[in-house]
C-alpha cells in the first residue's frame, strides 16, 4: 500500500467487505482480489480480520469506519516498526486464553482483553477470534477506553495485566 494512500485504499476495502456482507456472501476467502489482499498484508493485516469487522459493523453498527481505522493503524504500525513488516507465522491458541470471568483489581475480561491485544499487535489472531468484538466493546465502554488507545497502551505495557489497572481505571 502506498504510504500517503494507505488509509484510502483500506477503506475501499472495508467499504467492500460491508457491501459482499450485506449483499449475504460469506467467509473471507471469497471477499477480496489479489489485489486487496495484498494490500492488507502489507499493512499486515488479514482479510478474516477486515470480514469480523464488515461483518460487527453490518450487524450491530459498531465498530464505525472510523475505530477500525484506528486500530488498524496501531496494527500498521506496530507491523512496520516492530516487526519491520514480518508477518507473523503464530496464531495464539485461543483455549489457553483466561476466562472471560477472570478479573484483575476487580476488572473482569482484562486478562483476557490483555493476551487479545498483545496477539491482535503481533497479528497472531486465530481466525475465530476478534479483537474488539462485542464483549471487547462492552468492557470499553464500561471502561471508557478507546479500542485503539488500548491497543496502543498495550504496545508499551506489554503482558503484564496488573500495569493496565491503572490506565483502565484512569479513564
Amino acid at each position: 500500500m502506498n504510504a500517503l494512500t494507505w488509509t484510502s485504499e483500506l477503506k475501499q476495502i472495508f467499504e467492500h467487505a460491508v457491501a459482499q456482507y450485506r449483499a449475504g456472501r460469506r467467509g473471507s476467502d471469497s471477499y477480496f482480489t489479489p489485489t486487496q489482499l495484498a494490500a492488507l498484508a502489507a499493512i499486515g493485516h488479514t482479510a478474516q480480520e477486515v470480514y469480523d469487522f464488515a461483518e460487527d459493523h453490518t450487524n450491530y453498527g459498531q465498530p464505525d469506519w472510523e475505530t477500525f481505522l484506528l486500530i488498524a493503524s496501531v496494527r500498521r504500525d506496530y507491523f512496520l516498526n516492530v516487526q519491520q513488516g514480518v508477518l507473523s507465522s503464530h496464531r495464539i491458541d485461543m483455549d489457553r486464553l483466561p476466562p472471560k470471568s477472570e478479573a484483575v483489581d476487580g476488572i473482569e475480561w482484562l486478562p483476557r482483553l490483555v493476551q487479545k491485544a498483545q496477539a491482535k499487535l503481533r497479528g497472531e489472531m486465530p481466525d475465530d477470534l476478534m479483537y474488539d468484538c462485542g464483549g471487547d466493546r462492552r468492557f470499553f465502554a464500561q471502561w471508557n477506553v478507546h479500542p485503539a488507545d488500548f491497543l496502543r497502551f498495550a504496545w508499551s505495557a506489554g503482558a503484564d495485566v496488573a500495569r493496565y489497572v491503572p490506565f483502565v481505571r484512569g479513564n
